[in-house]
C-alpha cells in the first residue's frame, strides 16, 4: 500500500507543478521522476525508512 500511496502522491505533485509552471512556451522545463535506492541521514547515520 505504501508504494501505491507514494505513486499517487507523486502524480499529484507533478500535476500541481505542471499546472503552476506551464506557460506553453519553450523553456517551461521538464520534470524527472525516478526511484530512490536509499536515503541516509548524515547526522544520525540512519539509513532507509528510519532516515526519512
Amino acid at each position: 500500500m505504501k508504494l501505491i500511496e507514494a505513486i499517487i502522491r507523486s502524480e499529484k505533485i507533478v500535476n500541481m507543478i505542471i499546472s503552476e509552471a506551464q506557460t506553453g512556451s519553450i523553456g517551461d522545463g521538464k520534470i524527472f521522476v525516478y526511484n530512490v535506492e536509499n536515503v541516509y541521514r548524515i547526522r544520525t547515520k540512519e539509513s532507509g525508512e528510519s532516515a526519512i
